[in-house]
């Protein structure tokens, strides 16, 4: 099967380019400095780039919340015109879980691409994914640089990316299911519990000082709304495992 991955060089890109590879399929990595040179924003390459294609998995991804909304909503409004010129039958979106519920800037960005999703002509699966346990080591490997470890009160339920790229290839194998499907790590720690494991694992002496949120947004955070204790699929690394592999 030709499978598009676009953001297939991306942390989670690249493995689900791997695994889908692995499994024998023909894969294409979109991106604008791949082997199919796209860019979202304008649109450009995206037709020839998805000729052929039976599935597209999206992984895109941008670094603030402008860009994001120009990629991730602009773009997926040209990327599901081209897929639909070029007859692609299932249209899988990378998201996060609790995008719906947390007020942050991103967030709004992912619902709203979601629902471009849900109402566009493709049939399509969204797929919303816990933290990755490499964002938070490399979160808390840059906060630690000065020796402190700002650890602000929320709850997560990280995973490793190549767990979420072996869930993405096995739902692209399949056919379009028309809802969303969490994947969450195997445990939920508070942020403190991660700082504290890594700090032991990586033998950094950085001081962990607790950061309050305030408000609606602090009390969903600490209340798990980034979390799901009871997902369709459950990834089997914990962090402690994790961090020991790398």
């Amino acid at each position: 099967m030709r499978i598009a991955i676009v953001g297939g060089t991306g942390t989670l890109g690249r493995k689900v380019v791997a695994e889908l590879a692995g499994r024998g399929h023909d894969v294409r990595v979109l991106s604008r400095g791949g082997a199919y040179r796209v860019d979202l924003t304008t649109g450009e390459g995206l037709s020839a780039a998805l000729q052929g294609c039976a599935v597209v998995v999206d992984a895109s991804n941008a670094t603030s919340t402008k860009r994001a909304r120009q990629v991730l909503v602009g773009g997926t409004q040209k990327l599901l015109t081209a897929e639909r010129e070029a007859a692609v039958s299932h249209h899988v979106c990378v998201s996060i879980v609790g995008c719906d519920a947390v007020p942050m800037g991103y967030y709004k960005v992912k619902v709203d691409q979601e629902h471009l999703v849900e109402d566009g002509q493709v049939p399509w699966t969204i797929v919303q994914a816990t933290q990755f346990h490499e964002l938070a080591a490399t979160t808390l490997a840059a906060a630690a640089r000065f020796l402190v470890l700002p650890v602000p009160a929320l709850t997560l339920q990280t995973i490793a990316a190549a767990e979420v790229a072996r869930a993405l290839a096995d739902i692209a194998e399949g056919p379009a299911l028309g809802r969303r499907v969490h994947v969450a790590g195997p445990e939920v720690n508070t942020a403190r519990d991660l700082a504290l494991t890594w700090r032991h694992a990586t033998g950094r002496k950085a001081v962990l000082v607790p950061i309050p949120i305030p408000g609606k947004f602090g009390r969903t955070l600490r209340d798990g709304g980034l979390t799901d204790r009871e997902p369709d699929i459950r990834g089997a690394v914990t962090f402690p495992e994790w961090l020991a592999g790398q």
